[in-house]
C-alpha cells in the first residue's frame, strides 16, 4: 500500500529536476510538490498526460541519494485530476490596515528579504508583499554558523536562527524599498524598523515614509539582539511598547505594525500597548527563545538562546494568534501571522483565527519562494470547494468554536474504529495503549490483529495518532454510560 506523503517527503524537490526532464508529456516533480505542500487533489493535473514508461524513465532519473522515489507508483495512486481552480476562480484579494493586497502571503522580515534583487524575484514569483528584513541605526555583525535545525528526515522540524537585523547601511535599505515599491507598484512593501532611543524610532519611521513604502511594522521581538534595549527586550515591556508606538504614530501616516514577542507569558499586555497607542495592525510572532546543542552549530566552540521558528512553533503562534484576536478590548485591531506556515492549510488557520495576511520566512529558507504556487492554489481551491468568493469570510470563523476547558463537553464520548483492510498489524496501537493510554487494546500475535476493548477505552485517541497507516478512525459521539 503507497503512503502517499510519506514517499512524497522523501522527495528532494531539486531545483532542475531530473525526473521531469525525462518526462516529455508532464512534470512529476511538480506533481510531487503538490502532494508535499497539501494540493495531492490536483497533483494529476501535471501528470495526467504521462505514460507509465514515462514515469518509469523519470524514477530512473531520480537522484535520491538512498533510493528512488517510487514516482510512477505514487502518480498511479492518485484519484482523478481536479483542476485546480484558475484565475477565474474566488479571489484570494483582501485589504489590510486599508491597503489592498493581492494574496495574503507575504515574506516575513528575515533572510528571506535582504536585498532589492530577491524581493524582486519573490514579487515576480507571486507573492502579494513584503515584510523587509529589519532596519536599524547599530552596527550589525553577525556569527558563523549562524542557523540549525531540528530535522525530521531531511526536512526541517525547527529551526533556529541566530541572525540578527539587515547588515545593509541605512541609507541602502531604504533606497531598496523605494525603488521596489515604484517598480512594483501592486505589491505591498513594508518596512521594518528597530530603533534603540526614542529619537531613533522616529527617525527610521520618518526615512520609511519618505521612501514611499505602503506601512511600517516596529520590530519589538528579535530574540538575539546582542545590544540591551531592543528586540524582545522592548517587547516584553508592555509601557516601552506603548510608547514606542506612540512616538512612531505621531511621527508618520502611514499605517504602523508593532510585532510582538512570543517570549512572555501574557502577549494581550503589550498588545494592548501597542492598540492604546494607536497601532493599525499587530504581527505575531517571532521566534521563540530556545538552545539548541548540535556541535556543527557551535559559534567557536560557543553556544547561546537565540530564536526557533518552522513547523514546531504552529501551535504555540496560533494559541497567541487566539489570545488577541479573542480580546474584547482589542476586537478591531488587524492582525498578520507569522509561524510554521508552509502549507496553505497553516495559513488557513491563522487566517481563520482572525489574520488578514500571513507571513512565511523558515519553509521559503528551506523550500524557496516557488512554495508560492502551491500556498495561492490551495487556498483557491479550498474556497471554491466550499463555495467562498471572498477571503473575508474565512477570517475569523473559527474563533466562535472556542470555548474555556470548562465549557467542553464532558458527557458524551467517540471511540475509535479500527478499518482492517487498512491496518498491516503493525501493533503500533497496542504499544502506546499499553504503555502510554488505557490498557484497552489487546493484540493476538498470530493474527496481528489489534482489537479495542470497550469496557476499558475512554476515547484518548492515543492509538489513532500513531497509526502509521491511517487505519484508526473515529466512531459515533455517544453519550457516556454513568
Amino acid at each position: 500500500m503507497m503512503q502517499l506523503h510519506e514517499e512524497a517527503a522523501r522527495c528532494l524537490l531539486c531545483a532542475d529536476a531530473p525526473c521531469s526532464r525525462h518526462c516529455k508529456h508532464g512534470d512529476p516533480a511538480r506533481a510531487i510538490r503538490a502532494i508535499r505542500f497539501g494540493n495531492e487533489a490536483l497533483a494529476m493535473h501535471w501528470v495526467a498526460g504521462c505514460s507509465d514508461e514515462e514515469l518509469e524513465q523519470a524514477q530512473a532519473a531520480c537522484i535520491h541519494y538512498d533510493r528512488p522515489v517510487r514516482i510512477k507508483e505514487m502518480i498511479r495512486s492518485l484519484d482523478a485530476d481536479t483542476v485546480p481552480a484558475g484565475a477565474d476562480g474566488p479571489s484570494l484579494a483582501i485589504d489590510f490596515v486599508g491597503i489592498h493586497c493581492e494574496n495574503p502571503f507575504f515574506l516575513a522580515s528575515s533572510a528571506v528579504c535582504t536585498n532589492y534583487e530577491m524581493v524582486a524575484r519573490a514579487f515576480d514569483a507571486g507573492w502579494a508583499g513584503v515584510f523587509y528584513k529589519t532596519i536599524c541605526m547599530q552596527e550589525i555583525r553577525e556569527v558563523s554558523p549562524r542557523f540549525d535545525a531540528v530535522k525530521e528526515g531531511t526536512a526541517f522540524a525547527g529551526f533556529r536562527n541566530m541572525e540578527q537585523l539587515s547588515e545593509n547601511p541605512v541609507e541602502v535599505d531604504f533606497d531598496i524599498l523605494k525603488r521596489l515599491k515604484q517598480n512594483y507598484p501592486t505589491k505591498v512593501v513594508v518596512a521594518s524598523i528597530m530603533g534603540q532611543t526614542e529619537e531613533q524610532w522616529i527617525e527610521l519611521a520618518r526615512m520609511a515614509e519618505a521612501a514611499g513604502v505602503d506601512a511600517v511594522e516596529l520590530n519589538f521581538s528579535c530574540p538575539q539582539m546582542r545590544l540591551s534595549g531592543m528586540g524582545s527586550d522592548v517587547g516584553q515591556n508592555a509601557e516601552l511598547v506603548t510608547f514606542y508606538t506612540a512616538y512612531v504614530k505621531r511621527t508618520v501616516k502611514i499605517p504602523v505594525i508593532p510585532k510582538m514577542t512570543p517570549n512572555i507569558t501574557q502577549i494581550n499586555q503589550p498588545a494592548m500597548g501597542a492598540f492604546f497607542a494607536g497601532a493599525d495592525a499587530i504581527s505575531a510572532i517571532n521566534t521563540i527563545k530556545s538552545v539548541t546543542m548540535s556541535p556543527q552549530a557551535a559559534v567557536n566552540g560557543k553556544l547561546t538562546v537565540s530564536g526557533y521558528s518552522g513547523s514546531a512553533v504552529k501551535p504555540i503562534a496560533l494559541r497567541y494568534i487566539y489570545e488577541m484576536a479573542s480580546n474584547k478590548i482589542m476586537k478591531n485591531i488587524q492582525l498578520s501571522g507569522i509561524g510554521g506556515i508552509k502549507t496553505w492549510r497553516d495559513a488557513l488557520e491563522f487566517i481563520q483565527l482572525g489574520c488578514r495576511n500571513v507571513q512565511v520566512c523558515t519553509a521559503v529558507m528551506e523550500f524557496g519562494y516557488r512554495i508560492i504556487d502551491d500556498l495561492v492554489l490551495g487556498l483557491r481551491h479550498y474556497m471554491a470547494e466550499r463555495g467562498i468568493d471572498r477571503l473575508d469570510a474565512l477570517v475569523g470563523e473559527q474563533l466562535p468554536n472556542f470555548v474555556l476547558p470548562s465549557g467542553l463537553d464532558r458527557d458524551t464520548v467517540v471511540f475509535p474504529m479500527v478499518d482492517r483492510d487498512l491496518c498491516i498489524g503493525c501493533g503500533r496501537c497496542y504499544t502506546s495503549c499499553m504503555d502510554g493510554g488505557h490498557q484497552a487494546i489487546s493484540f493476538d500475535p498470530d493474527t496481528r490483529q489489534p482489537r479495542i476493548q470497550g469496557s476499558k477505552c475512554v476515547g484518548c485517541h492515543l492509538c489513532r495518532l500513531v497509526c502509521p497507516t491511517g487505519a484508526i478512525g473515529l466512531a459515533k459521539r455517544i453519550n457516556k454510560k454513568n
